[in-house]
């Protein structure tokens, strides 16, 4: 076998596997709306929260309670 028919094969596998290789990784034209980059997306902490001390929550929980008590009374 002469070396150039050797070297033009190996080339044309060499072109399959460039193909099979790019196919896998995703070709350059996408359709559809864009994926966002998550480098470029501005890094947003999420809030504090203010916390209700225990106090603040039982005298929340009481208020609560009346006033679905009163919804009950109402509603019979």
């Amino acid at each position: 076998m002469p070396t150039d028919h050797i070297i033009a094969l190996l080339i044309e596998e060499r072109d399959k596997l460039n193909r099979a290789i790019a196919a896998l990784q995703g070709s350059a034209k996408r359709r559809g709306r864009p994926m966002k980059a998550v480098a470029t997306a501005p890094v947003v902490s999420a809030p504090k929260r203010k916390r209700q001390s225990a106090a603040r929550r039982k005298a929340q929980g009481e208020r609560m309670k009346a006033y679905w008590e009163a919804k009950r009374k109402k509603a019979k």
